[in-house]
């Protein structure tokens, strides 16, 4: 995955971690029909397993006794590991606990429904037996086999769809690739690469695995556009109905990522189908020492927020260097799997919101004559719901099938609801309703947006080791500010905002810890900061209030909606609940 708080690399990856129209226009007929099809089928399936796994799970985020901050797979590049010291690893990758079995059946087990593993990763080390590079794990390891045969075999037993992971760009091992400038000069020719490695190791995997359903290329940069259309051509002959992801470049992939653990805050179907790369903890990469792992709940309520918004989630788990998924990873993955068992009706092969997103009390997910509430932060005993035009002929609990009381006069809708939630983690009232097309009255329809709008924490992408969310006060905090990697709250609005906005913000502080400077920013991918709104943190009490900043303005190309501290972090433990954006 990429760096995200390596500020030299935000520019490289501009095109690909931008949601893109898909550029399928000039392949042949019969593969634009095998390309649709494909993404009617990844449609349906909106649950994926990201596997991160390589030579990086051995020093698991340190490196000569040093911890090393940042995400566990860019050590070698964060160290500046010397490409003769980072082979050694090599000879200590000996995953005997590897399963195939097991990792296929814990992502059946998790509801996930397809699966993405590294078959190379930015340290240029392929996880599969290659005839074009030696630094292979069949060829350069005590294991001396190819995991990815069995693992393909036993998605396939389970009906999962199986796919790669392939840095086509960045590639620290390799003089003409991008990323290590430790070790080879500046100048690159990037064809000799592309010809020497990348062409023919994509060559391979397309041809040793079966039935690819992707290819989920990352961080490009390097590549010209003539060199791209080059590789999307040879992945389209070899398997015509292989997706491919945007982060190809240049706007040639066939879905869209949006950046890692990046949510758009209102639902997105502009540009086709998309996808929210997202990890379970911290890292991608296995790394010892990064146990903040994410609650059940949060990650429950992030896949019904995703899919009410029309994306796919593909959710990371880093196998260690013994080949052994962490267990944290495992529970929390049977959790969701759980509670996909009982309500996976409401997730699987449903279309997006027809509402704008107003709160966090609830998203919505439809089908034909059916649409599903989700309940994420229980309401109490009533929940209004506005703008259904279809009259309800029948609303149950999915989990339960118990009737949902509830009252019906025009466009409003009103449940009666007991005073604790049915389910723990995201309750589900199924509404069957009259006519198939959900019908939702103007001013209320998805990409109509508010006067006032509310970007509550719980939405935002949290950036950084210490930040943490709280769901008891639904608020982040522990802003701590370092030189280079402060924890920041990220909202992406995908040009679903335009305009100046009178800017407010909930929070609380104690007293004793105000004073530290904040910037709330309007951040433009490629071009930095926009504009900015500065100011300093209160005290409140340690109560929540609500309070003015300012005006702030977010244009369609505006990418990331930005908070932090600045120069100090005396301020970190204030907590930080929602910023209101009023027109």
């Amino acid at each position: 995955m990429p760096n995200t708080r390596s500020v030299s690399l935000i520019l490289a990856m501009a095109a690909a971690a931008a949601i893109t129209g898909r550029a399928a226009s000039d392949d042949p007929p019969e593969v634009r029909a095998a390309t649709e099809k494909a993404l009617r089928d990844f449609d349906e399936r909106k649950f994926g397993m990201f596997i991160h796994w390589g030579l990086y799970a051995i020093p698991a985020g340190e490196w000569k006794g040093k911890y090393v901050r940042g995400i566990g797979e860019w050590i070698m590049f964060r160290e500046k590991i010397p490409v003769k010291e980072y082979e050694q690893l090599a000879k200590q990758f000996n995953p005997v606990k590897f399963n195939a079995d097991e990792w296929a059946g814990l992502a059946q087990e998790a509801g996930m429904r397809y699966l993405v593993i590294t078959s190379k990763h930015h340290d240029g080390f392929a996880m599969f037996k290659s005839n074009v590079s030696k630094f292979n794990i069949a060829d350069a390891t005590p294991y001396k086999k190819d995991p990815m045969v069995p693992l393909s075999a036993a998605c396939a037993r389970r009906g999962i769809q199986f796919g790669f992971y392939y840095s086509q760009d960045q590639d620290w091992h390799e003089p003409n690739a991008r990323g290590n400038n430790w070790d080879f000069p500046e100048e690159r020719n990037a064809q000799i690469y592309l010809e020497g490695k990348a062409l023919p190791q994509v060559k391979e995997i397309l041809s040793g695995y079966g039935k690819l359903s992707l290819i989920w290329f990352d961080t490009p940069g390097l590549l010209s556009e003539q060199q791209v259309t080059d590789l999307r051509r040879m992945v389209k002959t070899l398997q015509p109905s292989c997706l491919i992801n945007s982060r190809i470049g240049h706007g040639r992939g066939d879905y869209a990522q949006t950046g890692d653990n990046a949510i758009p805050i209102q639902v997105y179907t502009k540009d086709g189908k998309w996808e929210v790369p997202a990890t379970l903890n911290d890292t991608w990469g296995y790394k010892k020492n990064d146990n903040n792992w994410k609650d059940p709940r949060d990650l429950i309520g992030k896949l019904a927020d995703i899919v009410s918004k029309g994306g796919n989630y593909l959710l990371n788990v880093g196998p260690t260097a013994e080949g052994i998924i962490p267990k944290p990873s495992q529970d929390i993955l049977r959790v969701m799997g759980k509670w996909l068992k009982v309500n996976g009706e409401s997730i699987y092969g449903t279309s997006p919101s027809p509402f704008y997103i107003q709160d966090i009390t609830w998203r919505a997910t439809a089908k034909p004559g059916k649409l599903y509430l989700h309940i994420l932060n229980w309401p109490g005993t009533s929940l209004k719901i506005e703008g259904l035009q279809n009259k309800v002929l029948k609303a149950q609990f999915l989990a339960t099938k118990a009737a949902v009381p509830f009252n019906q006069k025009g466009a409003v809708l009103q449940f009666t609801l007991p005073a604790k939630p049915v389910d723990p983690y995201n309750t589900v009232i199924a509404l069957d309703l009259e006519g198939s097309d959900v019908r939702v009255a103007d001013g209320f329809r998805a990409g109509q947006l508010p006067n006032r709008l509310d970007l509550y924490a719980w939405v935002a992408r949290l950036r950084g080791e210490e930040i943490r969310y709280d769901f008891e006060t639904q608020s982040a905090s522990h802003f701590k500010v370092f030189q280079q990697e402060n924890n920041v709250l990220l909202w992406y609005p995908y040009g679903s905002l335009d305009g100046s906005f009178e800017v407010e913000m909930t929070y609380s502080c104690p007293d004793a810890a105000a004073g530290s400077k904040f910037l709330l920013s309007s951040e433009r991918r490629g071009a930095g900061t926009e504009e900015r709104l500065a100011g300093v943190i209160q005290g409140t009490g340690g109560k929540f209030v609500t309070r003015k900043l300012g005006r702030l303005t977010v244009r369609p190309q505006t990418s990331a909606i930005q908070f932090r501290l600045v120069e100090d972090d005396k301020s970190e433990s204030m907590k930080l609940r929602k910023i209101t954006l009023i027109r």
